[in-house]
């Protein structure tokens, strides 16, 4: 099975070595890993013209798998890289089985109060809201909710470890057992769907 492996790590100054890292431990779980960061850009004139080829370039990518593994960690902010969000959505589209893992143990509502330094109230109509008045989702899920939905309506799993500062995009345990689980849902359900068809 291709396994799509979606993630922020092509924004890391040694993305090729943690991106090598995945598709090592993608391929010795029994996948056949396709990473955007395999993609070949052609040349462009301008630098919008180069991000719709790389744009184009992933959407093939995605379209050749058969499932995706997401990071879902959070990327400069309270939630996960939009582009992984997107691919994400994509894959679910598609009807795609769905992982994911985040190298965060906080869910989106905690992360979503610190942002309004804890000053959220529950408001008259039973939700919490910050001082601006918007509502924050309270749903205790990894992330937004679409993306804790889509995996859950399609039988993944969002694995969440919480690692040091500093290993938020390096440290692959969480990766790892994520692989293991798909692996051990989804190869399995192949093995026997062949021997069936014999």
């Amino acid at each position: 099975m291709r396994a799509y492996l979606a993630g922020p790590e092509v924004f890391l100054p040694n993305a090729r070595e943690i991106l090598d890292r995945k598709i090592a431990l993608a391929r010795s779980y029994g996948f056949t890993p396709v990473s955007p960061g395999d993609l070949v850009v052609p040349e462009t004139e301008t630098r919008r013209e180069r991000g719709l080829a790389i744009s184009a370039i992933n959407e093939k990518l995605m379209s050749s798998a058969d499932l995706i593994i997401a990071n879902l960690t959070p990327f400069r902010g309270i939630a996960a890289d939009v582009g992984t969000a997107f691919e994400l959505g994509f894959m679910c589209a598609r009807g795609c089985p769905a992982f994911a893992f985040s190298n965060c143990t906080e869910n989106h509502f905690e992360r979503v109060s610190g942002l309004y330094n804890g000053d959220v109230r529950l408001g008259p109509d039973g939700r919490h809201r910050g001082p601006d008045g918007m509502a924050l989702e309270n749903f205790d899920m990894a992330d937004n909710l679409m993306l804790d939905g889509g995996i859950a309506a399609r039988d993944g799993i969002i694995i969440t470890r919480q690692v040091a500062a500093n290993q938020l995009f390096l440290d692959l345990t969480a990766f790892e057992e994520c692989l293991r689980i798909a692996a051990g849902k989804l190869l399995k359900q192949a093995t026997s769907a062949e021997c069936a068809a014999h």
